[in-house]
């Protein structure tokens, strides 16, 4: 086993899950900056299609960015 390999793959996996959190953070943002409502105030008031449509960005980006990792890992 070549270690040099391991600790590359390690190391970019690392990245990808650091490049997942922060677009999710930022299509959150940029989803709340979008709408006529504050996201966070429906999501306080317990508004679940606000939820679903949230979970589902997130949901969305993740799959995207974790494609992304899981195809550039060797």
């Amino acid at each position: 086993m070549d270690w040099n390999i391991l600790f590359l793959n390690i190391i970019y996996a690392i990245f990808g899950v650091s490049l997942a959190i922060f677009s999710m953070y930022i299509g959150y943002k940029l989803f709340d900056h979008i709408m006529p409502f504050r996201t966070h105030k429906e999501l306080a008031n317990r508004n679940v299609a606000v939820a679903i449509v949230v979970s589902s960005i997130f949901l969305g980006l993740g799959i995207a960015v974790g494609l992304v990792v899981g195809l550039g890992l060797n």
